[in-house]
Order: C-alpha cells, then sequence, then structure tokens
C-alpha cells in the first residue's frame, strides 16, 4: 500500500499543503532534537550526484569554526552513493547510533553526522528505502518532504540547499 502511495505522488504529484503535511508527519514519527543548544546550528543538504563529498569537507570544516553542525544523512538513491554509503566506507566507523550517544559526541564536539535509525524520522527511513525500489526517487515532493522533515527534527538555524543539475545529477 505504501509504494502505491508513492506511485501515486510521483504520478499525481502533492500539493504545498500536501508536501508539508507529509513533511511534519515524518519529522514527528521519530525524536525530535530539542532546542537547546547555545550557539548556531547549520547543516547542509545536498541534492547528491556522483562524485558528491560535500559533507565530508563541509561539517568539521564549518564546526571548526565554531558554528554547530548536526546532520542526519541517508543513504544514496538511485546510482550515487549517499553520505552514509561515503562514511561507512571508513573501518571501524559506525554511524548507528543512541540519540544518547550523538547528544553527548555533539555535545563535546559541536558536530554529528548520523544515519536515520529507528528513533529519528522513522517514517523517512522507511520511505527513503522504498523510493529507490518504487523507481519514484526523482519524485520532487518526496525529495523535498524527506530532505526537510531530516532538518527539522534537528532544530536547525540554518541550512543550505547544494543543488546539482546537469550530467551526473539525480535532477
Amino acid at each position: 500500500q505504501i509504494s502505491a502511495l508513492l506511485m501515486a505522488i510521483y504520478f499525481n504529484s502533492m500539493t504545498s499543503d500536501e508536501v508539508a503535511n507529509l513533511t511534519f508527519l515524518m519529522r514527528d514519527s521519530g525524536y525530535i532534537f530539542p532546542k537547546n543548544v547555545n550557539g548556531f546550528i547549520a547543516d547542509k543538504h545536498s541534492s547528491g550526484g556522483i562524485g558528491d563529498k560535500i559533507t565530508l569537507i563541509y561539517a568539521p570544516l564549518v564546526a571548526s569554526m565554531g558554528v554547530k553542525v548536526l546532520k542526519i544523512s541517508g543513504r544514496g538513491l538511485g546510482c550515487t552513493g549517499g553520505t552514509v554509503d561515503k562514511l561507512e566506507s571508513i573501518p571501524n566507523l559506525n554511524l548507528d547510533v543512541s540519540i544518547e550517544k550523538m547528544t553527548k559526541i555533539f555535545d563535546k564536539v559541536g558536530m554529528f553526522v548520523a544515519q536515520q535509525n529507528d528513533e529519528m524520522v522513522t517514517a523517512d527511513k522507511k520511505l527513503y528505502a522504498l523510493r529507490d525500489v518504487t523507481g519514484t526517487v526523482d519524485s520532487i515532493p518526496l525529495i523535498a518532504a524527506s530532505i526537510m522533515c531530516k532538518k527539522l527534527a534537528t532544530n536547525t538555524d540554518g541550512i543550505v540547499l547544494d543543488v546539482k543539475s546537469g550530467k551526473g545529477a539525480i535532477l
């Protein structure tokens, strides 16, 4: 049934209100980080594409300048590898951590990159996996809701959207 919903969205699109409602429902499907951090929290999202490795440079660089970075990343869709896929190529690196451990690390170093898990944005995690196998990866309403539910779940103060186009881009 969820696959049928994704296909219906793919072929019929969604209104702005429907996208907003889906976004907030996905955000609310798991833990929402409280806004109790002193300082500005930044995040960025890249629409991906072949060779995209921006997070690997951006997160530590921005954090080294005193701006906090709390990022929930996903796996790659379609032919590209996502941030999680790239980071998991580092031996012994574990991105699947509890909210408690993530919060402790974030509080200590001012930066954290995590993957979606069973505690946060759980609806998005399920839809994200299904989008890949149902051929609905490039549905703009599903892309927008997926991106923004993660940003809203982290209570980010500022977001940079890095949208790729042309050869090698998803869109």
